[in-house]
């Protein structure tokens, strides 16, 4: 696939903070499925699990068994970049989970802030799997981000929430934050009459991608695999359309 060293032309990794405003869109699947594709283009991809004391990246990852290390054992300097685990299928691509006995509070955001600089100089992209929700974890994530991707279904609730969270964020710069409409099911898309800029008007924000409902991003993590290995349809070629945008690529919406 193709290959760029993304560091050397645009200066400095990109942090991004991927947030719902609700459990059950799928953000977590979808934050591992687009880290996997920039990993397979060629990308130097850290994925952060900031869902503290709920982890489960690891397992949309297809690495549940992989030996883990919590972020905040580099934030405080116990481990360095070098000890973060590579995946065994993926090469360029990272994982750092969470830890299960802190809370958000306990992180200083200082701290929080030199860390994720030392993650730009290392990595091309991180993205950070924030929790659901609009609490101190989803603080936390979008503190130090340099772009959020908010995470909605295509139902009137979930646009509401990710309506919330786009509210949330209107004082960051213009354009620094997107939309994914995830799990979306075509046929009941077209009976709610529901079109890309019906989605864009609710919610408020630019659409980056919308992702069809596919039980493939279950069974991928049930086999054990990344999405981008179980298959190359549906939802994997909308996560590879979606992490091709991130680079700078002009790519069409995918027709559902």
């Amino acid at each position: 696939m193709h290959c760029e060293n993304e560091r050397e032309a645009n200066g400095m990794g990109q942090i991004f903070a991927v947030v719902s405003g609700k459990g059950g869109t799928g953000k977590t699947s979808l934050c591992a499925g687009i880290a996997s594709c920039l990993a397979a283009e060629g990308a130097r991809v850290l994925c952060m699990d900031a869902d503290i004391g709920l982890r489960n990246l690891d397992i949309s990852l297809g690495i549940p068994d992989l030996a883990s290390v919590p972020f905040t054992e580099l934030l405080r300097g116990t481990y360095t970049v070098e000890s973060i685990p590579e995946h065994p299928k993926i090469p360029g691509l990272f994982l750092l989970t969470a830890p299960i006995t802190e809370t958000p509070e306990s992180i200083g955001l200082r701290q929080y802030a030199d860390f994720l600089e030392t993650l730009r100089q290392q990595f091309d992209y991180c993205l950070i799997d924030a929790p659901a929700g609009i609490g101190a974890g989803f603080r936390l994530a979008c503190s130090g981000a340099d772009r959020v991707l908010v995470v909605a279904g295509s139902d009137p609730a979930s646009l509401r929430d990710a309506a919330s969270v786009a509210a949330m964020l209107a004082s960051r710069p213009r354009g620094s934050v997107k939309l994914v409409v995830n799990r979306v099911v075509p046929r009941l898309f077209a009976r709610m009459n529901l079109t890309v800029d019906d989605l864009m008007d609710g919610v408020g924000l630019p659409l980056l991608g919308v992702v069809p409902e596919d039980p493939a991003m279950t069974l991928a993590a049930a086999a054990g695999m990344p999405l981008i290995l179980y298959t190359g349809k549906k939802s994997a070629r909308a996560c590879l359309n979606i992490a091709r945008r991130l680079r700078g690529r002009a790519v069409p919406l995918m027709k559902l």
